[in-house]
């Protein structure tokens, strides 16, 4: 079984005029909730073996204050080509994940993630899948289950959604 943990970035500070959307940091509210949420994840054992995130600012202090709830920090990567990317980019990201890896982590961009969600759970959990069909918030997690042997067979319907959270289910305030 392969596990694919699909987290948006935190809320992004919008205050500065005329700063490029990549160099955006993240809002007080983002910072409050990055580490909730990589405390959830790590209390339910969904620790991945590698995060691939994006090279915008806002992603990358999503994970690094994140990652803090990991010890040791899990492995993590910076790949541009996450940062907006489509739901078909993504696939091509997640199809090239090394073989060894069984949790794959994408720290990234809506609505990219959310479409991407879409595309490959064509089944998993009633609730996880109606909140999510109702909004996919700053700093919100999906996690996603494959039956398969390697990365490379992921495709269109082939997972199954099994949690979706967001930091108002938390009783944080990012959203």
């Amino acid at each position: 079984m392969r596990r694919l943990i699909l987290f948006r970035h935190a809320k992004s500070d919008w205050s500065q005029e005329g700063q490029e959307d990549h160099d955006r940091s993240l809002a007080e509210r983002g910072r409050r909730a990055a580490g909730p949420m990589g405390a959830w994840l790590a209390g339910r054992g969904f620790r991945p073996d590698l995060v691939l995130c994006s090279t915008a600012r806002r992603a990358r202090a999503t994970w690094d204050i994140a990652k803090g709830a990991f010890s040791p920090s899990p492995k993590a990567t910076f790949d541009a080509d996450i940062y907006h990317a489509s739901p078909g980019a993504l696939l091509q990201v997640v199809k090239g994940a090394p073989a060894g890896i069984q949790t794959l982590m994408i720290v990234g961009h809506n609505p990219g993630l959310e479409q991407f969600v879409e595309l490959l759970a064509s089944k998993g959990d009633p609730e996880a899948r109606r909140a999510l069909s109702a909004k996919f918030p700053t700093a919100a997690i999906a996690v996603l289950d494959f039956p398969l042997d390697d990365w490379a067979s992921v495709e269109p319907g082939s997972g199954r959604l099994d949690r979706f959270v967001t930091p108002k289910a938390l009783g944080i305030a990012d959203e």
